[in-house]
């Protein structure tokens, strides 16, 4: 890292900031704050939803698994990913902002008190909280990292750097400022990612290859290079990953929910996840081409996640550009953590307070005192999650942070969450979302004790299956009783999965 590079940095950090503060003006309560008050175009919300669905792990694990496996790595990560996010813009999206229409929802689990009762709607929200706080962690970590193999900085002034900046824009600005940051650190990750695609297709010329024409040389080196389905990442692993990501990518992953909760109708929300899908098809192919020709360029690497990268980097981009990359890196990462955060100070806010104190049910109503009170919120998680991130190791460090923590509770949550909103499952109530995340989070603890025994497939999806079995099951037992719907549901329910995109509550 050069000056330049370091000022490149620089002024990427302080734009961040500019947006925050310009984006103040958009927010005069929580209502702002949390959803953009319903008005966010869909090409915003689709770029905005695209760049929250991947962080910094993209440059270094997944980099490590296309040096060394090759095309699998698109087709089981960004090919899946856009084949869930097409299916979920068809029968996914759209209900989510008809939900705020209907209920004034400014979070995604706000909804469920009335779907499923307060004990259910409260062990979805405090289990999603905690599953957060150390998800978040682990992406700050994330940031340590790559700050320290660019730099050689510590890690922890890694951390601490970029929350700071983050903590600054989206307390200033809330969501605008967390959207309208996204579409600037997609444009510079575009950027920076065209450069290295540039700079290393120069390098396979001098060899008098091409982006085309290696992959001959690659599947000697490494048979099934250009396959789509290697290593462990069968074509069941795909099938079963597309299930796992089809709740995750449409709203079990909060965040991403919030991106369709916050436009006008579901015509738009539509739109915006087509184009998230759209953007999965194609961007991933600019990021990981250079990590495939990494494998001639750069062949034997010890340990590709923390070298790669950085060794293509430094290799084929001058000065100035190489500080661009880092920046593009930062925005991958920032741009999730700023919304989880966005979206869990939301689910606090809306959902927790307001049943631990009833002087909390005043913020529910809007206004200055609802707009002080989210920013409050987002300035004591983002430190929280900053802390939780200083101390990884604690937590079995990014990967166990990212697998162990998030992956237990992520699927059987996001199963209640997402089948709530369709009518065919109104007699799955509070006690099936209860029953079946319990059941979830058993399974998956008793795979990781004895995970030995257990296949990667099963680890990935087992509980989210087993979840989603007893939900179902107790629903049918439930219909099979007779018990009755409130009428409350039922109308709630037509309304979020109506045809017509213009229905206004």
């Amino acid at each position: 890292m050069s000056l330049l590079d370091w000022i490149v940095v620089g002024a990427f950090f302080l734009l961040m900031i500019g947006i925050g503060v310009w984006s103040k003006r958009k927010s005069s309560d929580s209502g702002d704050f949390f959803v953009g008050g319903g008005k966010v175009p869909w090409w915003l919300s689709g770029v905005s939803h695209h760049v929250s669905g991947h962080s910094g792990v993209v440059f270094v694990a997944y980099a490590a698994i296309a040096y060394n496996l090759g095309f699998t790595m698109y087709v089981w990560w960004a090919l899946v990913i856009a084949g869930a996010t097409l299916i979920g813009a068809k029968i996914f999206a759209p209900r989510w902002p008809r939900l705020r229409q209907k209920l004034g929802i400014q979070s995604p689990t706000e909804y469920l008190k009335m779907r499923y009762g307060l004990p259910a709607q409260q062990t979805i929200a405090w289990l999603g909280v905690l599953m957060k706080l150390v998800d978040i962690g682990a992406k700050w970590a994330s940031i340590g990292v790559l700050m320290n193999g660019f730099t050689g900085l510590p890690i922890w002034q890694g951390i601490v750097l970029s929350g700071a900046v983050s903590l600054v824009y989206i307390t200033i600005g809330g969501l605008w400022a967390d959207l309208l940051t996204d579409f600037v650190q997609f444009g510079v990750q575009l950027v920076a990612g065209i450069v290295i695609l540039i700079g290393v297709g120069q390098a396979l010329s001098a060899r008098g290859l091409n982006y085309l024409s290696m992959w001959g040389e690659l599947n000697q080196i490494e048979p099934n290079f250009s396959s789509p389905f290697n290593g462990n990442y069968t074509m069941l692993w795909c099938a079963l990953y597309l299930f796992a990501k089809t709740f995750e990518y449409n709203g079990g992953n909060w965040n991403l929910a919030a991106r369709f909760i916050s436009t006008s109708n579901g015509k738009e929300a539509r739109k915006a996840e087509l184009l998230s899908s759209l953007l999965y098809l194609v961007w991933p192919l600019l990021i990981f081409a250079p990590m495939w020709a990494g494998r001639l360029l750069h062949p034997g690497l010890e340990d590709p996640a923390s070298q790669l990268y950085p060794l293509l980097t430094e290799t084929y981009l001058p000065h100035g550009l190489i500080g661009l990359v880092l920046a593009s890196m930062f925005a991958s990462t920032m741009g999730m953590t700023v919304s989880d955060i966005n979206t869990l100070s939301a689910v606090t806010q809306r959902d927790i307070l307001p049943v631990l104190s009833r002087k909390f049910d005043e913020v529910m109503m809007g206004g200055a005192a609802s707009l002080r009170l989210a920013r409050i919120i987002t300035v004591l998680f983002t430190v929280v999650t900053v802390v939780v991130g200083l101390n990884k190791d604690a937590f079995g460090d990014i990967i166990g942070m990212i697998i162990t923590w998030f992956g237990a509770l992520v699927g059987v949550t996001g199963m209640p969450l997402l089948l709530g909103l369709f009518k065919r499952f109104r007699h799955s109530d509070g006690t099936a979302a209860i029953v079946g995340i319990f059941f979830g989070v058993v399974t998956f603890a008793v795979s990781q004790i004895w995970k030995d025994d257990f296949p990667a497939d099963w680890v990935t999806v087992g509980p989210m299956l087993v979840s989603g079995l007893f939900y179902l099951l107790i629903g049918a037992i439930n219909k099979a009783r007779g018990v009755e719907v409130p009428r409350e549901v039922d109308e709630m329910l037509d309304y979020v999965g109506t045809n017509d995109d213009h229905v206004v509550a």
